[in-house]
């Protein structure tokens, strides 16, 4: 990675992060995570710009210190466990509640780009659970509802 660093800031140039493959035990179909970040300590936030493509999404997941996520292409869906299943589009901001069970992709048809800012609570920032099934994912069925 090519970054210029001063005792006050630090630039990672656009095009300098080689993006990474979301991991299956994550998410369901193709996500392609790109500038990821994490500010040193004692900072705790971090931030990454996802690329889900049609019918790709997380699995259920939650952030001890909630998340906020920024459309910035295509349509996606979001939903929290219990709650309805909802559309996401370009500039649209989503605060994800801290604790709470959720998940976020793109819709059957369309691929979704967000950003993905979130705080670290003793070093970790996410609880990854099971995968979202078809059902839940197409229909907006929801576990707890």
């Amino acid at each position: 990675m090519n970054t210029l660093e001063t005792a006050s800031m630090t630039l990672i140039p656009a095009g300098t992060q080689q993006p990474i493959k979301g991991p299956s035990e994550w998410f369901t179909g193709e996500v392609v995570i790109s500038s990821l970040f994490n500010a040193p300590p004692p900072a705790r936030v971090g931030m990454a710009v996802v690329n889900f493509s049609a019918g790709a999404r997380t699995h259920w997941h939650s952030h001890p210190l909630g998340q906020m996520l920024l459309v910035t292409q295509g349509e996606g869906w979001t939903q929290c466990e219990g709650g309805e299943r909802t559309t996401i589009r370009p500039g649209d901001l989503i605060w994800c509640n801290c604790g709470k069970r959720h998940w976020h992709g793109a819709t059957a048809s369309s691929s979704m780009q967000h950003v993905a800012v979130q705080e670290a609570l003793e070093g970790k920032v996410v609880d990854w659970f099971e995968s979202v099934t078809d059902t839940v994912y197409l229909n907006g069925d929801s576990v707890g509802k």
